[in-house]
């Protein structure tokens, strides 16, 4: 590690790598079939349409299982997703066609018909996929047409699937699948029912080339009134932002030039008048904050978030995470958090050395535990309740300890060289005017000038100008919509930071004039802050947007939303907080400090 500049190449080296291999992973298989050859048609899971965590086994319901269930073996992202694919019970060989084949005779017990019943109350569905396609598909109805008590529903179970396939010479193009409504079995009352589950398939030819065959997933979120959204939440998005940052710029401009001036006069005239404003604090802008190990462990962990989610939205414009592509973004989140972690341990160690700290293994320490941390926890947490549920989303073991042997074998080794690194650089903080041996007093503060109040203002800017994106991320995040729009939401993300930027330094020149030395951790609280209003609007989309219910989706959904909140938080801040750095360090070179 004695020249830095290897570190940085290797790991926009792996990181190439790692985006051909996932590239290359997911188109790779051929596809190519001949006549009455077996295609792959796998059962995944079944749960409540509105609950999209509280997913179970295909087979957790009493549906006509194989005499063999045959377990798929699954990559890291796709049982992180809460995949569990086994052979489905249908046989759907390459064109040949099934007119109402039976896959089996059952005698639904009582027990399995309220089981199934419940099931139908709650909106449940199926997801298979056939060839890499994916087939969803509701397992029943309830009639309520001309009934006002709930007690005088009658529920149906589907027992008829017809399964329309088209395709192009030898490769399947697309599939979908009918319940047939008119093939019903009654679970209205508790008694046992005889059910004979059928299964259709009719193949049509199509032109439709094999290359294009997702694109009908793809293209679902690029329809014209939805483009016409996103377009009209962006050009929204720039006129507010443009209007506030253009208006603040000219103040804070038009400010700065007449403190210049006005700084920059006789001495002497300056003596004789009384001192106020930003340039008296000279002598305490460049004091050190409290809690110092705290403040870099913060830094680093933002600045490796900040890489991050650059990687992440650099694979989705290149195409990684087309829809469908099952884990893909999972395990793309944990690789590159696991190749990134040396930036934290180096930013952290670095800045840490900067600020005179000494203690640069307990820094470390701190920065590696900051952000997983309270992850780990919020996961210990949620997954146990997974397994309470026997829900997909719990985790097995084998996959946990994959997580662990990565945080342990490259997570942990690459911070600990990024911190050695950050310690032998010996890079001394750059500050254009000395500080004084003691600190000056800070005069009284109107309240609206406190933390709060100002990480209030400081937040919803930034939020304003994301919030009509947000509904779109929410909805393919917590439901089912698809989001494939990654160059709207990546000019969005830009927004975000050019104003969290901007209004971050606004605010710190204000506490600078009202003579408040105190502006490092201020800085990087008024940045992150917007991380704090959208979870406030998760608060609201649970509530008011959603029908999520029941306590396994309202923990999933909170838990692990705050956790994204508070990544949001450290990113932003640190964002915020190297705005106004560069900002402050501005101003102080350009007067003469004595």
């Amino acid at each position: 590690m004695k020249n830095m500049g290897d570190f940085p190449t290797f790991l926009v080296v792996a990181l190439l790598i790692f985006s051909c291999l996932s590239y290359v992973r997911s188109d790779a298989s051929d596809h190519r079939y001949k006549d009455g050859d077996a295609v792959p048609l796998y059962a995944n899971k079944v749960g409540p349409f509105h609950n999209p965590s509280e997913t179970y086994r295909y087979f957790d319901l009493p549906f006509c299982s194989p005499d063999h269930v045959t377990e798929k073996r699954e990559a890291l992202g796709e049982v992180l997703n809460g995949d569990r694919l086994v052979s489905a019970p249908y046989k759907l060989n390459f064109k040949e066609e099934k007119d109402s084949s039976v896959v089996c005779k059952k005698k639904l017990s009582k027990d399995e018909v309220a089981f199934f019943r419940k099931a139908v109350d709650k909106d449940y569905y199926f997801q298979m996929y056939y060839d890499d396609l994916p087939i969803w598909g509701f397992i029943g109805k309830v009639d309520k047409e001309g009934k006002t008590d709930p007690s005088e529903y009658k529920y149906f179970l589907f027992k008829h699937i017809q399964f329309d396939v088209l395709y192009n010479k030898d490769r399947v193009i697309e599939v979908n699948a009918r319940m047939d409504p008119h093939s019903l079995v009654d679970l209205t009352e508790d008694k046992e029912v005889d059910a004979e589950f059928m299964y259709s398939a009719k193949w049509k030819e199509t032109e439709t080339p094999f290359e294009k065959r997702m694109d009908k997933y793809s293209m679902s979120s690029s329809l014209p009134h939805h483009l016409e959204i996103h377009w009209f939440s962006i050009i929204n998005s720039c006129v507010t932002v443009l209007l506030l940052t253009g208006f603040l710029a000219t103040i804070l401009l038009r400010v700065l030039k007449n403190d210049f001036i006005k700084y920059g006069q006789d001495e002497e005239a300056a003596d004789d008048q009384e001192e106020t404003g930003w340039k008296y604090i000279h002598g305490d802008v460049f004091r050190f904050p409290k809690y110092k190990s705290l403040f870099a462990a913060a830094l680093g962990s933002g600045t490796q978030l900040f890489t991050l989610t650059v990687f992440i939205f650099m694979l989705a414009l290149v195409g990684v995470f087309y829809p469908y592509n099952r884990g893909a973004l999972f395990t793309a989140l944990v690789v590159i958090y696991a190749l990134t972690s040396g930036i934290a341990g180096y930013t952290a160690t670095s800045f840490y050395c900067q600020l005179e700290g000494n203690n640069w293994v307990r820094n470390l320490l701190l920065t590696g535990c900051l952000f997983c941390g309270p992850l780990f926890l919020t996961f210990c947490f949620l997954n146990t309740v997974a397994i309470v549920y026997s829900a997909t989303a719990a985790l097995p073991f084998g996959t946990i300890v994959v997580i662990v042997l990565i945080w342990t074998l490259v997570t942990s080794p690459l911070l600990v060289l990024g911190g050695i690194a950050g310690k032998n650089s010996k890079a001394e903080f750059q500050a254009p005017c000395r500080t004084t041996k003691y600190p000056r007093e800070i005069p009284p503060l109107p309240w609206y000038r406190s933390a709060i109040p100002q990480m209030a203002m400081a937040g919803f800017l930034p939020f304003s100008a994301i919030y009509i994106e947000l509904y779109y991320i929410f909805a393919s995040v917590w439901g089912h919509r698809i989001y494939t729009i990654y160059s709207i939401l990546f000019i969005v993300f830009i927004i975000l930071l050019i104003v969290t930027a901007f209004i971050t330094v606004a605010l710190t020149y204000f506490q600078l004039a009202a003579e408040d030395h105190e502006w490092w951790w201020r800085s990087f609280l008024c940045g992150g802050s917007t991380g704090i209003f959208i979870y406030a609007y998760c608060l609201y989309y649970y509530y008011a947007r959603s029908d999520m219910s029941g306590f396994m989706q309202t923990s999933f959904f909170f838990g692990y939303m705050a956790c994204i909140c508070y990544g949001f938080f450290l990113m932003l801040g640190t964002v915020g907080f190297r705005a106004s750095l560069l900002f402050v360090r501005h101003i102080y070179r350009s007067i003469k400090c004595e």
